[in-house]
């Protein structure tokens, strides 16, 4: 039993991060498809109910974010891997910039959550915490966050 739980802005290569690494063995939550909390909160609840192995694929930037699915995941006996994707918020612009139209969000959209990010810690109840850095096109380095 697995909880995965991506922290990082916008445009960071998260969601690509999941389908290059995740997308056989862990069921995606994503608040981008579902629209809204109750329907997140359902797929979850589902997931810790019936042991799945899930990642919650969100920007995640603040500790009570975080805690949302921490808690109940932890409660239930799951294991919580943190992944979190390193970036300045000029690279997130960037990237943002080339998504086709209709992948964009707005600038601002991306400055706020940089404004909002809190770094992760293993004091919130991470049993292991990773540092994700895009390199290239969709290649990844990760390392052991030093947080």
């Amino acid at each position: 039993m697995e909880l995965i739980l991506f922290i990082g802005l916008q445009a960071t290569g998260k969601s690509s991060f999941y389908r290059h690494t995740f997308f056989r063995t862990h069921v995606r939550v994503n608040l981008d498809m579902l629209r809204t909390r109750h329907r997140e909160k359902l797929l979850v609840d589902a997931c810790i109910a019936s042991k799945t192995k899930f990642i919650v694929d969100n920007t995640n930037l603040t500790r009570d974010d975080r805690a949302r699915y921490i808690s109940p995941a932890k409660a239930a006996g799951f294991r919580v891997i943190g992944y979190f994707f390193e970036s300045q918020p000029a690279d997130a612009l960037r990237r943002n910039a080339a998504r086709p139209k209709g992948e964009r969000v707005p600038d601002i959209a991306i400055r706020s959550a940089s404004n909002k990010l809190q770094i992760p810690s293993l004091s919130e109840g991470f049993d292991e915490l990773y540092s994700v850095r895009l390199v290239g096109e969709n290649q990844f380095s990760i390392s052991n966050c030093k947080l």
